[in-house]
């Protein structure tokens, strides 16, 4: 569905081809966009997620089973971040979860889909997520639901966003924290790295009241397309276009923060455990700073090269408004993190390519799993 916000003076629509269609890509500058929000603040339309509600006495431990996270214990007012892995580990679909009032709610990218709950004659096709729940429902004394047409989400960013949304609301300061909305619905905090983002899950027939009081208060308008470059900036991955058909949460960051290690019984835990507990994944997400020069840049699924040597995989490609075009990139764990690297189809839009070493995630040694067995063994 189309946002109501693309009828604001200055709202430019996102291309019918992007993944951001149907709410404003921009509104006439996202590079002032993405400058306000690092000094002040910025309000996006991201009413285009999917919003999942889960009611029902047995909400938090029927999702313990089916989501990778922990979640016996989520209390009220609290959220988290969780995975739908397929049956080898592989990422399906990413979701922010809220537990707010007796209710479980999930918002994940529009058109996510899981590997199918009941594949059919051993072959794992693909379904939405909201078919993908309900046929994982069984006994279960839940009732999740699509709650897209009845919820759409705000995001504000920024050093100043709390303090323009104290004026109408609590606002949650911790990470994950949820409070409620005067009207309905909730705010939650989101630790986004050093800017702070709260998203807002309104009722829809809300959505042009809060956008309008809160652009009324200071905080400015602004399009997708300065909220990827900020996501990029924070190495947060989204699923589709940071990853592809092998990738498992360690590669993306996501262990621990999505994915628990320690409790079982869900769709795909055993490479979780045993690449957190004896292995290491063979790649890992980093930032790629690619040559401004050129005439054109790589796209999402484009090769990276180091030589002759195919090392890994475009993701998000974004300019930003202070390191230029840049890009998230999986990259085998071999690659040398001073590689001179190129970025592209080297027939079309290859570009020189450096991975930020800030960007790299540190080595946390041997896995307690492997340190456990050579101590057995008296090594």
């Amino acid at each position: 569905m189309s946002s109501p916000l693309l009828d604001l003076p200055g709202a430019i629509p996102a291309p019918e081809d992007a993944v951001d269609v149907g709410v404003p890509w921009h509104f006439g500058d996202p590079f002032a966009e993405q400058r306000s929000a690092s000094r002040s603040a910025v309000l996006v339309d991201r009413s285009h997620r999917q919003v999942l509600a889960v009611p029902g006495e047995e909400r938090l431990s029927w999702l313990h089973l089916v989501l990778s996270q922990h979640l016996t214990e989520l209390p009220e007012g609290q959220g988290t971040e969780a995975l739908i892995l397929d049956s080898h580990g592989r990422v399906d679909c990413h979701l922010l979860v809220a537990h707010h009032e007796g209710v479980v709610y999930l918002d994940t990218d529009a058109g996510a889909q899981a590997s199918s709950a009941l594949p059919t004659m051993g072959v794992e096709g693909r379904q939405p997520v909201a078919e993908y729940l309900e046929a994982m429902r069984f006994w279960s004394k839940v009732e999740p639901r699509d709650a897209t047409a009845e919820f759409a989400v705000l995001t504000a960013i920024g050093p100043d966003a709390g303090g323009i949304l104290a004026q109408f609301t609590a606002v949650p300061s911790k990470p994950y924290q949820v409070e409620a909305l005067p009207g309905g619905g909730f705010a939650r905090n989101v630790p986004y790295r050093s800017l702070p983002t709260i998203d807002l899950v309104v009722p829809r027939e809300s959505l042009v009241e809060w956008w309008t009081k809160l652009t009324d208060a200071g905080i400015r308008p602004s399009g997708t397309l300065a909220f990827e470059a900020l996501r990029v900036e924070a190495l947060r991955p989204r699923v589709g276009l940071d990853t592809d058909d092998r990738a498992i949460p360690h590669e993306l960051g996501w262990v621990h923060v999505a994915a628990h290690v320690a409790k079982g019984c869900y769709r795909g835990q055993e490479t979780v455990a045993k690449v957190h507990n004896v292995g290491k994944p063979p790649r890992r997400m980093v930032l790629l700073h690619l040559d401004g020069s050129a005439e054109v840049q790589p796209e999402t699924g484009d090769p990276v090269w180091h030589g002759d040597r195919k090392v890994g995989r475009i993701g998000s490609v974004v300019q930003h408004h202070e390191l230029g075009p840049v890009a998230l990139a999986l990259l085998k764990r071999s690659t040398p993190v001073d590689a001179e690297l190129v970025a592209g189809d080297p027939e079309d839009r290859a570009v020189a390519a450096a991975v930020d070493p800030d960007s790299v995630p540190p080595d946390s040694g041997e896995p307690p799993g492997r340190v456990a067995a050579e101590r057995l063994r008296g090594r």
